[in-house]
């Protein structure tokens, strides 16, 4: 990965795990506004529950970001494989946890049915991305287990991506906030898919 596109990655990553830390667990621990967007749900929300599993979820998602960000260093695998490698079990086991409890919460996801059926489908295409770099590890296939890490770590982005869609939409083009979050989850899915190969394209292009 280039230098310079590596330390802004690594900045944007520091300052949103950062935020997410502070916001999640000081400043706003009962995420009041967030749930009172949450109307018309099919089954009945348990706050208590729903915050200690949104707590988990955050904390596993910061620990995917954190770890994946250290396992693209450039000399990370060269200099370090056995850390790399323990780093990367880290990251796979933070994926499976953030998917698993993603997966409790999707039912009651802001924008009702449409939006849960659009956490599900990252949920999957998260764990088969994480699930085939693994495998291209396992079976000494370095170029090809980047990619699919580099496919898989995009979607450790979704939550930044769909909260600036929903504030753009929401706050800026005035659109009401249930449909702003669905449309900002359905553009960050589609966004975090092509970015990924948008940089593939462009490494086989300088390179």
């Amino acid at each position: 990965m280039n230098r310079h596109f590596y330390k802004i990655i690594a900045c944007v990553c520091t300052l949103y795990i950062l935020y997410a830390l502070i916001n999640n667990f000081i400043i706003n621990p009962g995420a009041e506004t967030f749930l009172s967007h949450k109307a018309d749900l099919e089954r009945e929300l348990k706050p208590r529950i729903w915050l200690t599993v949104m707590y988990i979820h955050v904390g596993f998602a910061c620990i995917a970001m954190a770890s994946g960000l250290v396992n693209f260093a450039s000399r990370s695998y060269v200099k370090h494989r056995t850390l790399h490698r323990l780093n990367g079990y880290v990251y796979a086991a933070s994926v499976l946890a953030v998917v698993l409890t993603s997966g409790y919460m999707a039912p009651f996801a802001t924008g009702g049915k449409i939006s849960s059926m659009g956490f599900n489908l990252l949920n999957i295409l998260w764990l088969i991305f994480t699930a085939a770099a693994l495998i291209h590890i396992f079976k000494k296939r370095i170029p090809q287990h980047r990619r699919w890490m580099i496919r898989s770590y995009a979607f450790c982005f979704t939550n930044m991506l769909i909260h600036l869609f929903t504030f753009g939409l929401n706050q800026v083009a005035g659109v009401e906030y249930s449909t702003s979050y669905t449309i900002g989850l359905y553009g960050s899915i589609v966004l975090l898919l092509a970015a990924p190969e948008a940089l593939f394209r462009i490494e086989k292009r300088i390179g």
